[in-house]
């Protein structure tokens, strides 16, 4: 299983390169949900980690891939400029997945 980052920002996908992780970086709508079907069609690829600048911009078609795609987990993390909201994204992803608020 591989880990594969979609990002929009050269500084997170140099970091995560430097921690053995395949990316690429996006600026538009079209760039990204073309990387994302790409990274969830591949079967080696289990994780996909995504900036949340760029969740924000495609986040109907996250939230599409997030409840069904099998195999694969689709994950939000903050770039080194933004704010993290993890806890409320991870929250709604669980409600939406299995219908349990916490």
């Amino acid at each position: 299983m591989k880990f594969f980052v979609i990002s929009d920002n050269n500084d997170t996908y140099i970091g995560m390169r430097l921690a053995g992780m395949e990316g690429v970086v996006v600026h538009e709508y079209d760039e990204t949900v073309a990387a994302l079907q790409k990274a969830v069609e591949d079967p080696e690829i289990g994780v996909v980690l995504m900036t949340q600048q760029l969740v924000s911009l495609c986040e109907e078609v996250v939230q599409d891939y997030k409840l069904r795609a099998r195999g694969t987990l689709i994950a939000e993390i903050p770039d080194r400029h933004g704010s993290s909201h993890l806890e409320d994204a991870l929250s709604q992803y669980i409600k939406d997945a299995i219908g349990v608020k916490i």
